[in-house]
Formats: structure tokens, C-alpha cells, sequence
């Protein structure tokens, strides 16, 4: 025991040794306060990162190569004129005394991002919608007071990913990972300029991996993070507990307009391949397959004799495409690409898209219960067009009949056909109405759907398709119908299972 000091409140002792004390006396023995002892250590903590005390080393590492990207757009706009002149009463007494100050004038709109130096002479990857419509971007890096003025390489709306160049040389560029690795789970840090308060780092793990459907972009693989992302903070770096770039920053979901836990990353071998093709091309392009793909639900696994919900059916199969001269059908089960298992629809969207058009992709299938391997020679995808509904509801003529409870259906009549731009060779029944609280509607049958398969049985008209339901036995129902997905877009066949143990009221 080691004595401190003696106060009027009695003596305080402390137990010599590593811990951290205080020992304070209220009073010394002339009445004055005495002054706090401390215990002071100023070993700097082990900062191994195997041992997870720090992220120092990382973000020393990492930090140099993340850039603040500022970008600027020039808005032309004339004055607005004082609505009085514009009335004939006020006019007649005044004419245009008043003209007012008409000359065009050009307003400054600014915004703040982000962006990572992949490469030592200049490249940057960073968000498409940071620089979309930018007439002027500058970039600065975050340990140097110079700033550069970017050319924009190419922008990709449909993966959110952009490329800029600064005139440098020996910048520190970012290592790149694959992200084809990331496990949920996984470490990682997320650097940008959130808010325009300058560099920031946050640290979380990766949530999710595959996240697609949400509507951001065309495609869409998303990685998932609770790593803390808020606006500045887009087109930053995501990289792993080694410091290596695994995404670039996107978008978040959020209620506030905050971060809420929920961010998202392109994986950065999505964003490589874009700045790999703009650069050695100037333009993207994607692999093309040909096919109305769709995702297999437990219905559809079970009428297709599937162990599971995983692979993507093909609905439909464009004539002379790449799919069809490989010998690709409808109905075919896709499970892999290149090795590279599918999950569903859009992945199967997203991997093709990945790839060099002109290059061979094999694909492993499920063919009436039958594994199969085809090897397809992909072709360039056309532009992209965006998928609208179908506004039109043509008169189809009297209903003939209720089929599959809930929904009606008539023959397909030659004005309609006209109306709906269904091909020659197209036979079915045409559906004109649709019970929504019916198990058809829950399986995504729609108006102006044509029946054209029940139970892989031809519908060659509505008569076709009452008796094919009323014979139909079991717990589903597999349609398969054509559909329009929208005025001058892609139309094709698709299947729906329906299930066929419940009726709607």
C-alpha cells in the first residue's frame, strides 16, 4: 500500500500497479483543494490488425486514394416578368412600358461527392448520378490542397458507375479485390465525404450480398452494408478488412434521408469492367442472350420437377437469337453460367450483361427433369429501352366463358390482334378480365394476357382453355401466356404456376 496524501476526510491509498486510478482529496491540511492525481499511459494501442483493436492502418492505407469530387452545372433561365403584364387589362392602359429585365441569365447548381483513384495516372471510379448531368467537375484529393479539373470518360446510367481522368502521375491508387469473395459477414469500411464535412470513414459488415430488384439501376448486385453511408458519401470506396476496394458507394435506403443501416455498394467487378470497356472502347457493351427469363417460385419448382427455387426459367426465346441457335426452349431451367450459379432472374440478367459479346458462355439446364449442358455464342445486347406497361385495354369481344376461377377469357379476334401486335403464329385465349383477389391475379395473370398453354396442353382458343382448366387436376395449375410488357417493347411467353386447392370468392 502506497499513501496519496491526508485530508481532513483521512488518509486515501491506492494499490500500486497497471490500473488506471484517481485519488482525490477534498482539502489539504492548509484548506485548500488539492489537485486530482491521474494515472497517465501513453502507449499508443496495438494497432495489429489481427488483433481488430484498430482500423488505423487500414485507413492510412486507403485514405490517399479516396477523392472529394465537386461538380458543377450551368442552368440557363430567363427572368420571370410580372404577371400583370401578362393580363390584356393592365396591358391596354400601359402596353410595354414595363418590359422588364428579359436578358438570359445562367445559374451555378453544385453538388458534392465522391470518388477512388484505381489507377497511378489518373483513373477515378466514382457514382454516374454524382457527375450525370455536371458541365464542369473538379477533383481533390484528400491529403493535397490541389485541385484537378476531371474529363469525364463515359458514364453507364444502367450500373450507376462513372469514369473520370485527372492529368497526374504516381497518385495512390486503391487495390482492387474480388468481390465474387465477399461473405456476408465480412469487415468492411466505407470512405467518402458525407455532407461535404470532409474525408470520413465509418465501419460495418457486409449484410447482404446479390441485393437486386429495388429500382435503382438497370442492374442491379447490389452489396449490402451497415457500414454508415449518407449523401456525399456516393461513388466512395467500400473496401475489406485489408484495405482492398470491394465496392463503390450508391445509394441508401432510407426513410429519414439518412443512413438508417442500410447502404449500397456496386461490387467492384461490376465497376471494373465498366471502366475497362469505356476506356479501351468508349462505349459499354453487354453480352446478349435472348430470352424472357423469369424467377422459379415453389410452384413453378414443383411442376418442373426442381429440388429447389434457385436457376431462372426461360419463358421465352427470341427467334435467330443467340439462345435460340444454341438450342436454348422455353421451359428450360437455367442453374449456372460459366460455373457461376444462378439465383434468379436478375442475376441471370446481371451475369450475361458481365460478359464479352462474341465470347462462348456455357450453361448447365434442367430440361424435363434432365441436366443438360449448352454452349452459347452471346450477341451484343441493343440499346436498352425502359419497360412500361401496357396502357391499352382493347374491347376483346363477348366473354365466352369463366376459366380458372376469376378470370375470363374470349377468342382472340383479328382486331385485337391488330391492337396488340400478336404475331401469326400466336394461338391462345385471350384473358379480359381478372379477378384481383383471385389465386390467378396472386400468380401474376393480367388483362390482355393470352393463354397459350395450360398444363403444357395448346390453347388454341377460349373453348380450349375452359376445358383444359376443368379437367385439370392437382394442386397447381401451370399457364403459360404471352404477354406485351409494353407499347414497342420485348413481348413473350411466360409461365405461371396457379394454385388450384383454394377457389376465390
Amino acid at each position: 500500500m502506497k499513501l496519496i496524501s491526508k485530508s481532513f476526510f483521512g488518509v486515501f491509498t491506492v494499490v500500486a500497479g497497471a490500473a488506471v486510478v484517481l485519488a482525490v482529496s477534498h482539502f489539504n491540511s492548509w484548506g485548500r483543494e488539492a489537485q486530482p492525481l491521474f494515472s497517465v499511459s501513453a502507449t499508443p494501442v496495438n494497432r495489429d490488425p489481427r488483433l481488430g483493436t484498430s482500423y488505423a492502418p487500414i485507413v492510412k492505407k486507403v485514405a490517399p486514394s479516396v477523392v472529394n469530387i465537386y461538380s458543377t452545372r450551368f442552368v440557363k433561365e430567363r427572368p420571370m416578368q410580372n404577371p400583370f403584364l401578362n393580363d390584356p387589362f393592365f396591358r391596354q392602359f400601359f402596353g410595354n412600358q414595363f418590359p422588364g429585365d428579359t436578358r438570359e441569365r445562367t445559374r451555378k447548381e453544385q453538388s458534392l461527392g465522391s470518388g477512388v483513384i484505381v489507377s497511378a495516372d489518373g483513373y477515378i471510379l466514382t457514382a454516374n448520378h454524382v457527375v450525370a448531368e455536371a458541365d464542369e467537375v473538379k477533383v481533390s484529393i484528400a491529403d493535397s490542397k490541389k485541385e484537378y479539373t476531371a474529363k469525364i470518360i463515359g458514364k453507364d446510367r444502367a450500373t450507376d458507375v462513372a469514369v473520370l481522368k485527372i492529368q497526374a502521375a504516381n497518385l495512390p491508387a486503391v487495390t482492387l479485390a474480388d468481390s465474387d469473395q465477399l461473405e456476408i459477414g465480412d469487415v468492411v469500411l466505407a470512405l467518402g465525404n458525407p455532407f461535404g464535412i470532409g474525408q470520413t470513414v465509418t465501419m460495418g459488415i457486409v449484410s447482404a450480398t446479390g441485393r437486386s430488384g429495388l429500382g435503382f439501376n438497370g442492374y442491379e448486385d447490389f452489396i449490402q452494408t451497415d457500414a454508415a453511408i449518407n449523401p456525399g458519401n456516393s461513388g466512395g470506396a467500400l473496401v475489406d478488412a485489408e484495405g482492398r476496394l470491394v465496392g463503390i458507394n450508391t445509394a441508401i435506403i432510407s426513410r429519414s434521408g439518412g443512413n438508417q443501416g442500410i447502404g449500397l455498394a456496386v461490387p467492384v467487378n461490376m465497376a471494373r469492367r465498366v471502366l475497362e470497356r469505356l476506356v479501351s472502347g468508349g462505349k459499354i457493351t453487354r453480352g446478349y442472350l435472348g430470352i424472357l427469363p423469369q424467377d422459379i417460385d415453389a410452384g413453378l419448382a414443383k411442376q418442373f420437377n426442381l429440388p429447389g427455387e434457385e436457376g431462372a426459367l426461360v419463358g421465352d426465346v427470341t427467334p435467330d437469337s443467340p439462345a435460340a441457335k444454341a438450342g436454348l426452349k422455353p421451359g428450360d431451367v437455367i442453374l449456372s453460367v460459366n460455373g457461376k450459379p444462378i439465383t434468379g432472374q436478375e442475376n441471370l440478367k446481371v451475369t450475361i450483361s458481365q460478359l464479352e459479346p462474341g465470347t462462348p458462355a456455357t450453361l448447365k439446364i434442367v430440361r424435363n427433369g434432365v441436366n443438360k449442358t449448352i454452349v452459347v455464342t452471346l450477341g451484343e445486347l441493343p440499346g436498352d429501352t425502359a419497360a412500361t406497361d401496357d396502357q391499352n385495354n382493347p374491347e376483346a369481344g363477348a366473354a365466352k366463358a369463366d376459366a380458372l376461377d376469376g378470370v375470363t377469357v374470349a377468342d382472340l379476334e383479328p382486331q385485337v390482334r391488330q391492337q396488340l401486335r400478336v404475331p401469326a403464329g400466336v394461338q391462345g385465349a385471350l384473358v379480359t378480365d381478372v379477378n384481383p383477389d383471385s389465386n390467378s391475379a396472386e400468380a401474376g395473370l393480367k388483362a390482355n394476357d393470352l393463354i397459350v398453354e395450360i398444363n403444357r396442353q395448346p390453347v388454341a382458343g377460349s373453348d380450349d382453355a375452359v376445358r383444359l382448366c376443368r379437367a385439370a387436376r392437382g394442386e397447381q395449375i401451370l399457364v403459360k401466356v404471352w404477354r406485351r410488357l409494353g407499347p414497342g417493347d420485348f413481348a413473350g411467353t411466360r409461365y405461371l404456376s396457379v394454385d388450384n386447392t383454394k377457389r376465390a370468392k
